[in-house]
């Protein structure tokens, strides 16, 4: 479907070790799936995503982890979080992609686990992107989180002025909008 609907992979190689955080901007519709999967497989990765725990239970529970599903409990001790560093800790290799708005609705406010996933399991971010104007996406340069989320933000999208025409301000403006300044 990605390409037949015109689309091609652009932008960076997936991170050496393929351990990382795939951070999936911007996430505005179902189609946005599609999309990711064209650069999964473009790029050659098996990505992994976080479903909760009871889509994990037959009938759907091999489909979902054929699929890369991880199931998490949200009701857990440590949170999401602490499950996702937790799988990062099991695995040789792995590649979990978010969606940081939580919602295909428009946000002007992030959450921030797709941050703390990655300093606690210290691998790096990338952002994946889709250029709906171009029909082009991609993955951006790894950028490993130092600790200073604002300036980080800045390093994770700023490949997006030149190499697409998605506006880095406004991903940084939501990836820090109600952000106190988070140092590590």
């Amino acid at each position: 479907m990605f390409k037949v609907r015109g689309w091609r992979v652009e932008g960076h190689p997936v991170p050496e070790g393929r351990r990382c955080v795939f951070v999936a901007v911007p996430h505005t519709s179902n189609w946005d799936f599609i999309v990711f999967m064209g650069i999964a497989n473009g790029v050659g990765m098996t990505p992994a995503f976080m479903g909760k725990h009871t889509l994990f239970k037959w009938p759907m529970g091999g489909f979902m982890r054929e699929m890369g599903g991880v199931p998490v409990d949200r009701s857990a001790p440590g949170g999401i979080a602490g499950q996702m560093v937790e799988e990062f800790g099991k695995r040789e290799e792995f590649m979990l992609v978010i969606a940081p708005e939580g919602t295909r609705s428009t946000t002007s406010r992030w959450k921030t686990g797709f941050y703390r996933i990655a300093m606690e399991a210290g691998v790096p971010l990338v952002c994946g992107f889709s250029d709906n104007a171009r029909k082009v996406a991609g993955l951006g340069p790894a950028v490993m989180p130092t600790g200073d989320y604002h300036a980080d933000m800045a390093k994770l999208f700023a490949f997006l002025d030149e190499e697409t025409a998605i506006d880095a301000k406004a991903m940084i403006a939501a990836a820090t909008a109600g952000q106190e300044r988070m140092q590590g």
